[in-house]
């Protein structure tokens, strides 16, 4: 029975057009998927036409459910659609002024003993995106939010910060803030954009903390969309980052994060780069693969160098 339905599941992208406007789409353990309209649910499965037969296939087997259609309808319509711990949204065109006070309070500034640099919150419970970079060696972890209140701007630091999933081949990471610590509160999310909509000589910009310069706004063009270092494709921009701009948001005209500030090229202007949000997007959709561990000996925790030959350990008499 189970290499009948294999071979069902094997056979399903040929039997099932990509483009069925009823289609819905299963992703099931295993990583198999599942493509075809839905005809019946009940409590216990789910049943999917598969055009030459029924295909029965239980919840328990089913880790997430999409509709293409009525995903790109309901943004196309500039509603909200949640994609696990992050949402995406289809946005008017705004000027940089009032996208800034739109979602400037999602950007928020991260510390550890070594060094600071920036993030963004994809979920109103703290979820919060940076470079692996910014967090890699460290474990004490804090984040500074920032909210308006009136006319004024009020900070809030939080110290129980959690490493959730680090990916050092393509410089992110998930930090979550501590839910106890968080309390009631409901921070300010941003919404992911699209790559496809990225293209050269489009206006974007860069909220961050460069050098520690709390909520500094830079604002550029896309110079382009494809540049390549160490097998990776990056955007490139005109909108001047420095350190301490490190993991914060690229967003476009419209407020969308369509990139994370990565690095720039030192002793030069208007050469900076920026991670594609789509690898941001591959990055939380499989973060599980890529959760952090404690017990790795890279996990960066900070040992004391060994003691030399003929001299006690420090504490000893």
């Amino acid at each position: 029975m189970a290499r009948l339905i294999a071979t069902l599941l094997a056979a399903l992208t040929l039997a099932t057009p990509l483009s069925d406007a009823r289609a819905d789409e299963l992703i099931l353990a295993g990583g198999a998927v599942v493509r075809g309209p839905i005809l019946k649910e009940t409590s216990d499965a789910l049943h999917v036409d598969l055009g030459f037969t029924v295909l029965t296939v239980p919840r328990t087997q089913i880790l997430d459910r999409r509709s293409d259609n009525a995903e790109a309808a309901a943004t196309a319509a500039g509603a909200e659609t949640r994609r696990g711990i992050y949402s995406k949204k289809s946005l008017p065109e705004i000027s940089v002024r009032d996208a800034v006070l739109q979602f400037g309070e999602g950007v928020v500034l991260i510390k550890n003993p070594s060094s600071l640099g920036s993030g963004f919150i994809i979920s109103e419970d703290g979820y919060i995106v940076t470079n692996a970079h910014v967090v890699q060696g460290e474990t004490e972890v804090t984040v500074t939010v920032y909210k308006k209140v009136g006319e004024q701007i009020e900070k809030k630091a939080y110290e129980r910060v959690r490493i959730v999933a680090v990916n050092p081949q393509v410089d992110l990471a998930l930090l979550k803030i501590d839910a106890e610590e968080l309390g009631e509160t409901k921070l300010t999310k941003v919404f992911l954009g699209d790559i496809d909509t990225v293209g050269q000589g489009q206006s974007v910009f860069a909220v961050g903390a460069p050098e520690g310069l709390e909520r500094s706004v830079s604002e550029g063009i896309v110079s382009t969309t494809n540049r390549e270092r160490d097998g990776l494709v990056y955007i490139q921009t005109t909108a001047q980052v420095n350190p301490g701009n490190s993991g914060g948001p690229l967003f476009n005209k419209n407020g969308e994060v369509v990139g994370v500030v990565a690095w720039k090229l030192l002793f030069s202007e208007g050469l900076n780069f920026a991670i594609p949000i789509n690898y941001v997007q591959h990055f939380l959709d499989n973060r599980d693969a890529f959760a952090f561990d404690r017990d790795n000996p890279n996990n960066g925790r900070r040992y004391l160098p060994p003691p030399k030959k003929g001299e006690k350990p420090k504490g000893q008499q």
